[in-house]
């Protein structure tokens, strides 16, 4: 593991959003950082400029100001360019959605994260990376579905049709809308290194996977109960397949699909963040 004990070249790109909602924790990061090290400061306005600036580093360390959406989208950037394993990054975390950053063990204040960039250690952490290339930094879950969800595209109605729709409900009166359904159980085949660990016969309420720092990742699943309380189950692998109704998926700050099969699989030791020495 590295230390940065010393001065180092940084590239200190701060999110458009963490200007916008604390600029004062951007402002004190800054000259934390600066006080510290050689800094290069970029500010993107987007997404694709946030690209660009993060593939001409060159061999500055970069350090993300933001939130874990600025986070997961230099570390999907790095692994999509297969840079990753070579990149060491840092955050001080400024913004509302901060619980993927506080997991992994980086300090929520901005002077103290700030700190942690310049004196903090290296460590290398598991990811989780799926069959369409994307990553997990956090625990991955898959809840209840919700009537809306558990429908395709709303019983099958095209977008311009809800929108004519929409028409017809401003020029008639509208009636009280119901009330939205409760979430329910799902059907879903979840296998573990090609072991099946609930199949779709058995209805679950949810399911979670987990990496937990060997290699493998910790795979939780909830079935409904029926009568008598029914025992979560669990298993540790590398290779997590999910498979069957149509599902959504929470990882990170973001939802995603729905798919009707999955795979994640473990990638010990991917990414690289500077957190405080221990």
């Amino acid at each position: 593991m590295a230390t940065f004990a010393t001065p180092d070249q940084l590239l200190v790109i701060i999110d458009p959003v963490a200007r916008r909602t604390d600029g004062e924790s951007v402002r004190i990061a800054k000259d934390v950082l600066s006080a510290g090290a050689a800094t290069k400061v970029c500010l993107p306005e987007d997404a694709g400029e946030f690209a660009r600036v993060l593939a001409r580093r060159g061999s500055r360390r970069p350090v993300v100001i933001g939130d874990d959406r600025a986070l997961l989208r230099a570390v999907a950037l790095l692994h999509r360019q297969r840079e990753l394993a070579e990149c060491v990054l840092s955050m001080v975390p400024v913004g509302s959605a901060l619980s993927v950053a506080q997991a992994l063990g980086v300090p929520l204040g901005a002077v103290a994260a700030a700190r942690a960039v310049l004196d903090g250690t290296e460590r290398r952490l598991d990811l989780l990376v799926d069959d369409s290339d994307g990553v997990v930094l956090g625990t991955l879950r898959i809840p209840p579905l919700s009537g809306q969800d558990g429908q395709r595209d709303a019983d099958g109605i095209r977008p311009w049709l809800r929108t004519c729709q929409s028409l017809v409900r401003t020029l008639v009166p509208s009636r009280p809308a119901p009330a939205p359904a409760a979430p329910g159980p799902t059907r879903l085949r979840v296998e573990v290194d090609g072991v099946t660990l609930v199949d779709l016969d058995q209805p679950v309420e949810a399911v979670s996977v987990t990496p937990d720092a060997s290699g493998t990742a910790v795979v939780r699943v909830r079935p409904v109960s029926v009568g008598a309380e029914a025992s979560p189950l669990e298993a540790r692998g590398r290779t997590v397949t999910v498979s069957g109704a149509d599902f959504r998926y929470r990882a990170d700050a973001a939802v995603a699909g729905p798919v009707r099969r999955r795979t994640w699989v473990v990638r010990e030791g991917a990414l690289g963040l500077v957190l405080p020495g221990r």
